[in-house]
């Protein structure tokens, strides 16, 4: 069957197609993505707007019609943390289920986390062993640790790279002052974390996950995505710590030159820097490797994972 999976993040509108049947991996189809960054557009009340609903609700739409010309069978639609952190998140969802009959799964972060795990552990399989997957976000960090494919601790902490960029680094490039205080907040806010981690033991392999975390890789040397899926792509926090103080002297124009960094992501790109470099730093990781899977992926294969098999 051919699957549409429809993503609200904090970033972008992301609408996956992919042919998929039950026992098999999903085959990517096509990819529709917007620009959106809810994140940003809430109000001093925490609130989406009118004019952030409307533009929701034009862009799913947009994604609905792409899912009906590639010929989806069916769609599955969620939302992360920027509609599950807005004040007003069920009139949000009540709009726009009432203009595009869309009816948003709001994740906790919990199951973005788990489900992000999910999507690593059937990419790399069961001889990983022990898997810590990092997932950096738009709005969120997703942490996740465990031998099976259901995580034995996941969390999911307000440290991704968007909600960190409006909040704390508002120059261009930004103050120092601006980007130790925010050094200090990611990391203090991950150390109360490490515990719950550390007493399951040392990962057997250590992976991430997201767009920030490619364009990372990807700028410390690692192939490019035009190499393919199945090129191994690794971090080492040696390199991450070599380019934060860089990333942190350049604009967000001059981030945008780098290899493999979006104009639109090259604003947030230290932030993110700050928080991989933080979880690294303490979960005592050298080096991680890119997982081509994500939370899109968890969903499509936990959709498959109920349905009958003849």
């Amino acid at each position: 069957m051919r699957l549409g999976v429809l993503d609200v993040g904090s970033n972008t509108v992301h609408l996956l197609v992919v042919d998929a049947h039950p026992g098999a991996r999903p085959l990517p189809a096509h990819s529709h993505k917007a620009e959106l960054r809810l994140a940003e557009l809430l109000d001093e009340h925490g609130a989406i707007g009118p004019d952030g609903v409307d533009r929701l609700i034009a862009t799913i739409e947009d994604a609905l019609q792409a899912a009906e010309d590639k010929g989806c069978e069916d769609v599955l639609p969620f939302a992360t943390s920027a509609v599950r952190e807005a004040t007003n998140a069920d009139a949000v969802l009540d709009r726009v289920k009432a203009v595009t009959g869309v009816d948003l799964t709001v994740l906790t972060g919990a199951e973005e986390a788990r489900l992000t795990f999910l999507a690593a552990r059937r990419w790399f399989g069961w001889s990983a062993g022990r898997l810590l997957v990092l997932d950096i976000g738009g709005g969120s960090l997703e942490i996740a640790y465990g031998i099976d494919e259901e995580p034995d601790a996941a969390v999911s902490l307000p440290l991704g790279a968007g909600r960190l960029t409006a909040a704390m680094l508002p120059g261009d490039p930004p103050k120092p002052e601006d980007v130790r205080a925010l050094r200090r907040h990611v990391r203090t806010s991950i150390a109360r974390t490490v515990g719950e981690f550390s007493r399951f033991g040392r990962p057997d392999h250590v992976v991430a996950t997201s767009k920030t975390f490619k364009q990372l890789a990807r700028i410390a040397g690692a192939a490019r995505s035009a190499e393919g899926l199945y090129v191994q792509r690794d971090l080492s926090r040696t390199s991450l710590e070599e380019w934060v103080p860089k990333l942190a002297a350049m604009t967000a124009g001059q981030r945008s030159a780098l290899p493999g960094v979006s104009e639109g992501r090259s604003a947030q790109l230290l932030a993110g820097a700050l928080v991989g470099e933080a979880a690294m730093d303490l979960f005592g990781v050298d080096e991680l490797e890119i997982c081509p899977w994500a939370l899109r992926e968890g969903v499509i294969l936990r959709r498959l994972d109920h349905l009958p098999t003849d």
